[in-house]
């Protein structure tokens, strides 16, 4: 490609506000992209930088990378700022939160949204408008909201990927770590899939996906692996929503990232059902490095996992949970603790669960407080169910409002969201917040139960995790 054409001359800032705290993929990935096409782009990631003003008064494009809730809801608030610094740039929305946000999004001043597949889409907006730009007389130098779509734009194309351009990030130490024992590892992130082949209920992924999911090409996750060891990677988390969709991709991946950098570790995300399917590949996960496979269990009650569609049950996890520490991989389970089908009851057994398959150290505790968000697009609102307790659509807060029918459990879930961050914050251990959600549940409950005991042999050392506590 002839990149002379800077005659293109259009100023491109793709800002991130939040990934879990990893350097985003969603940036690195369509920087490549654009630089590719010739265009001049900057990337910030506000999750760790500023807010860059001075880039938003010279930008042509702002494009706000919006992957889960919370970034969204930081990019909303972000975009009040933009527009007031620069009215007159094409502000534009991208990520899996984009086309479930379209409606309040437009309304808010945005003028493109993309959705799936990505990159290609926001490379050819940034051609049409620079072929206006091209055209445009010259007293009127700014690309102001011209080409602003009619409707949203997702794209499930199976795109060639390039490697992905890093150089703006920040350096990797100022993002998550992997505590292990006394080492901290410094962590990468990238991605070999995106999507899902599954159609759980509560999912964001799956009004966008629809039961599919898309590959990175080998060589590309190969090459972003490499680019990170050498700027100091020694872990890296692969971001897929489930990495067993496609085993056959993936599995080779880690066997050759394992033969170039033996002393590299992983992480993964992988379903209940999943792991009990391929059972077979999880030695081949723990000899290529893997030390912590994270799986959204979401709850251990069979009726709100039939109502997630979730397609694992309660004794699938069982399963899993023991076969774990047999295979010597560590399980990080994760949990929707609080949802219209929670009962005070069934909140006692979730943790009395936890308690006896000695998985207190391994859930991080935010996981005890996580409330169900409904975004627009849900599944969960096709059900019955679900509409005998929704309440209106909360626009600032991008979900349906729903209560409990007993107004006990969203006091209790208050209460437990106060002891969760108070102990983050004073940086307790798990167990310590554990016991006092234990002996707030107690109050509650009007009993005195008493607290259960971690084995005597147990060491906290033996469990890694990412330092990160949130995943939502």
């Amino acid at each position: 490609m002839n990149h002379s054409s800077k005659s293109f001359s259009l100023n491109i800032l793709l800002i991130s506000t939040y990934e879990l705290g990893h350097q985003p993929f969603g940036l690195a990935s369509p920087v490549a992209w654009l630089r590719n096409g010739g265009f001049n782009v900057t990337a910030v990631d506000c999750a760790v930088q500023p807010f860059p003003e001075s880039q938003v008064q010279a930008a042509d494009v702002i494009a706000f990378y919006v992957p889960m809730h919370t970034a969204t809801r930081l990019a909303v608030d972000m975009l009040k700022s933009a527009k007031r610094l620069n009215p007159e740039a094409h502000i534009c929305f991208y990520g899996l939160y984009a086309p479930l946000n379209a409606p309040f999004l437009r309304e808010s001043g945005v003028d493109s949204m993309l959705g799936g597949e990505f990159e290609e889409g926001l490379l050819k907006l940034c051609q049409r408008l620079s072929d206006f730009r091209k055209k445009a007389p010259a007293k009127q130098p700014r690309i102001h909201h011209h080409f602003a779509q009619p409707k949203t734009l997702i794209s499930l194309n199976r795109q060639q990927f390039f490697t992905p351009d890093r150089s703006d990030l920040p350096n990797l130490e100022n993002y998550a770590k992997l505590c292990c024992g006394d080492q901290t590892l410094i962590t990468g992130y990238t991605e070999t899939t995106r999507g899902c082949k599954y159609n759980c209920r509560h999912c964001p992924i799956v009004p966008v996906y629809e039961g599919q999911f898309r590959v990175v090409q080998r060589d590309v996750v190969l090459n972003d692996i490499r680019q990170q060891v050498a700027a100091g990677a020694q872990h890296i988390t692969f971001g897929d929503p489930d990495f067993f969709n496609g085993p056959g991709h993936v599995v080779p991946i880690v066997q050759a990232m394992h033969k170039e950098f033996p002393r590299l570790s992983y992480d993964v995300t992988i379903k209940i059902s999943h792991l009990l399917k391929h059972a077979a590949l999880l030695p081949v996960l723990r000899s290529t490095g893997c030390k912590l496979v994270t799986s959204a269990v979401e709850s251990l009650d069979n009726r709100i996992l039939q109502i997630f569609d979730k397609g694992h049950s309660r004794d699938d996890f069982f399963r899993v949970a023991k076969m774990f520490p047999k295979l010597g991989l560590t399980l990080n389970p994760t949990f929707v603790a609080f949802n219209p089908w929670t009962s005070l009851d069934g909140y006692r057994d979730f943790l009395a669960t936890i308690a006896r398959l000695n998985l207190i150290e391994n859930v991080s505790s935010v996981q005890y407080a996580i409330r169900l968000l409904i975004p627009e697009g849900s599944r969960l609102l096709e059900l019955v169910e679900t509409r005998e307790v929704l309440g209106a659509f909360h626009q600032e807060l991008l979900s349906y409002e729903w209560l409990h029918p007993d107004s006990q459990v969203d006091d209790f879930q208050k209460e437990v969201m106060e002891i969760v961050n108070r102990g983050v914050a004073e940086n307790a251990a798990r167990y310590t917040i554990f016991c006092e959600i234990w002996q707030c549940l107690n109050g509650y409950l009007a009993e005195d139960l008493p607290l259960p005991e971690l084995p005597a042999t147990f060491s906290r050392a033996e469990i890694p995790y990412l330092n990160e506590p949130w995943y939502c």
